[in-house]
């Protein structure tokens, strides 16, 4: 199954160790296999057939697409093949296939006899399964199509290679197989089940005046969630300008990343981007395991891959004298960037080679402060955890952020991608830095902290074709302290945007506050549906639970939809988690908003708090064991 798998070490002896499963692409002969040479003594479409931009009449996306369809991913898949041969007739026979593409597929043969009867059939046809996680996401299906033969080589270790080219892409592929019947049934579904979601709020509108409170929280959180799928639904990304190229410096901070910063370095630096405008910067936060070890190493490596790529001028890191948290660190990046925008990318996230060309896009308009990119999950196929957040993730950026960005209003500008005008981050350091709330300084929620700062005086947007994968919580442990983290600075940050969101345009004003309003009401709404009603009433909830089963169904439908991949059921299954577990984090939020610790990694907060703990457990100690920890440190 063609997958790479990386094994994370638990700091606990107790955790069991989990396998995180990502994508294996197989790997170009050069680092930098995108970054343009301005010099022209070298390309990035070396190996790619000749491609460039300029074959295809300046038509962008059709050369992304291109390019993008030429990637290989390495796999163990067993295939079937069944050829003609004019002197031996149907010969069958089974062989491995270790790398893939949408256009083709390598195949290891047995020995030189099946080797010469693919070079000989006038009729080739291929059978195998593409699993889940060996190709990007709507690709898994089971594969039955012809095939030719296009080079055969017999390698110095005895092994038989036969390159094969698809009569048809595998993207045309799915899409005459499954992708026709997949779009009726889902577009059906959806049709049906908003229409049955509004006929129930139909329903609430005729019970209204026996609980007028329930029933409008029931209207409104339905229209709202409705409207969010309607309005992502009119959501268009910002095509690509491809003379439109501003300056860019990408800022990643780092702290205890040593697993992954190696390959968010080179997906940082290996863009299709002009290298005389775009600069790397690492800034790392006084780590304490090998992250600078490995920065370093890093950056070394990319300086002996060409000197036409300028990487000594364009490439850089800076240590931390001491632990500052992450907000320090991305100032300090953008104390020393040298172009008008800055790009804030996390240690564990990993960008498309096209991410920078099509994330700056949005600038073109002026009053455009800071665009956020799409976020995937990298290891998706780990486990059922990682595989709901995953769906979590596409419906939050595709639907969601794209419905506020139909508005120019997105609310958090995601730490794992972001854009921002340099001179606003410039205008706004020290309030971000020594941002307090309640007394105590706000040490996460940075995203969201900095979007308040941009979205007062300017616009905000999403654009869905810059697109990074970013490594999720395997456990269940860490994904809740996440997530409570999430939703603290989620309250804080949202009492803050109510200050000023009333004075932007007003669609996009009523949404923020209702959609501030129905989570937050959320806890209360459960508790009488599902408790108070059934025991004071003796009554089923069966209209609620209906109405929960619905609004899950139709998160799940629509990635099906729109993604076409064999996750779409985890969206249910996040939902059902959702209400079961996550739900009831945010009536904790209410009461611990205002605090500053992470939760899921030592931060200084973190050690006074782990500091405040021990000494709050040794005097309990203390007063209980009194004279008998005297009579112990006396026979000591």
């Amino acid at each position: 199954m063609g997958i790479g798998v990386f094994h994370r070490k638990d700091k606990k002896k107790k955790d069991k160790n989990i396998e995180d499963i990502l994508l294996q692409q197989k790997p170009d002969r050069r680092m930098l296999s995108y970054v343009p040479d301005k010099q022209q003594v070298r390309n990035n479409v070396d190996r790619r057939g000749g491609k460039t931009l300029e074959s295809f009449e300046g038509k962008t996306d059709d050369y992304i697409k291109s390019i993008q369809s030429g990637i290989r991913y390495q796999v163990q898949y067993s295939v079937k093949v069944s050829a003609k041969v004019a002197e031996l007739g149907r010969q069958r026979f089974t062989c491995q296939g270790i790398d893939i593409s949408t256009t083709g597929i390598l195949l290891r043969v047995k020995d030189q006899r099946q080797q010469l009867i693919l070079q000989k059939a006038s009729k080739l046809r291929l059978k195998f399964e593409i699993t889940p996680g060996s190709m990007p996401e709507g690709y898994e299906m089971l594969v039955k199509q012809s095939a030719h033969l296009v080079r055969a080589i017999k390698t110095q270790d005895d092994q038989y290679l036969c390159g094969m080219e698809f009569d048809q892409t595998l993207a045309q592929y799915a899409t005459r197989r499954k992708d026709g019947y997949m779009l009726t049934i889902a577009s059906t579904m959806i049709f049906f089940i908003s229409a049955f979601i509004m006929l129930m709020r139909a329903e609430s509108v005729i019970y209204f005046k026996f609980n007028k409170w329930l029933y409008l929280y029931s209207i409104i959180a339905a229209a709202f969630l409705l409207s969010r799928y309607l309005f992502g639904a009119l959501y268009r990304a910002v095509p690509i300008d491809k003379d439109y190229t501003p300056g860019v410096t990408v800022i990643i901070p780092c702290f205890n990343e040593e697993e992954w910063i190696h390959r968010t370095i080179l997906s940082c630096v290996n863009q299709d981007y002009p290298i005389d405008k775009l600069e790397v910067i690492v800034v790392d936060d006084h780590s304490n395991d090998h992250s600078v070890e490995k920065i370093k190493e890093t950056i070394e490596k990319l300086k002996q891959e060409d000197e036409h790529y300028e990487i000594a001028k364009r490439v850089s890191y800076i240590v931390q004298p001491q632990n500052k948290g992450k907000r320090d660190a991305l100032c300090e990046g953008v104390k020393v960037a040298q172009h008008e925008l800055v790009v804030f990318v996390d240690s564990d996230s990993f960008l498309d080679p096209f991410a920078i060309r099509n994330l700056v896009q949005p600038f073109v308009d002026p009053k455009m402060g800071g665009v956020a990119g799409r976020t995937d999950v990298a290891n998706t196929y780990t486990n059922s955890l990682t595989k709901m957040q995953s769906v979590r993730y596409y419906i939050a950026f595709r639907v969601m952020k794209a419905a506020e960005a139909y508005f120019d209003g997105v609310t958090c500008l995601s730490g794992p991608l972001s854009c921002y005008r340099k001179q606003i981050i410039i205008d706004h350091m020290d309030d971000w830095l020594n941002q307090k709330f309640l007394g105590q300084k706000a040490t996460f929620g940075d995203d969201r902290a900095m979007t308040n700062f941009v979205l007062r005086h300017h616009r905000t947007s999403y654009q869905d074709t810059a697109i990074c994968s970013t490594i999720v919580p395997n456990r269940h442990k860490v994904f809740l302290k996440q997530q409570m983290r999430w939703k603290r600075s989620w309250l804080r940050e949202s009492i803050m945007a109510g200050k000023f969101m009333w004075r932007k345009e007003p669609f996009m004003a009523v949404f923020f506050y209702i959609g501030l309003i129905v989570p937050v009401a959320a806890p209360v709404v459960v508790v009488y549906n599902l408790i108070y009603v059934p025991i004071t009433q003796r009554i089923f909830p069966t209209t609620f639970l209906v109405g929960l089963l619905l609004m899950s169904l139709i998160m799940s439908v629509v990635q099906l939809l729109l993604r076409r991949s064999s996750t779409w059921i985890y969206g249910m299954l996040f939902c059902i988690y959702y209400e079961a577990v996550l739900l009831w984090q945010m009536p904790v939020a209410w009461v611990t908003f205002w605090k500053s610790t992470w939760g899921t990694r030592m931060t200084p907060e973190d050690l006074k708090e782990q500091e405040k703990k021990k000494n709050k457990g040794e005097r309990k100690r203390a007063k209980k064991g009194g004279p008998l920890d005297e009579q112990a440190h006396a026979k000591a």
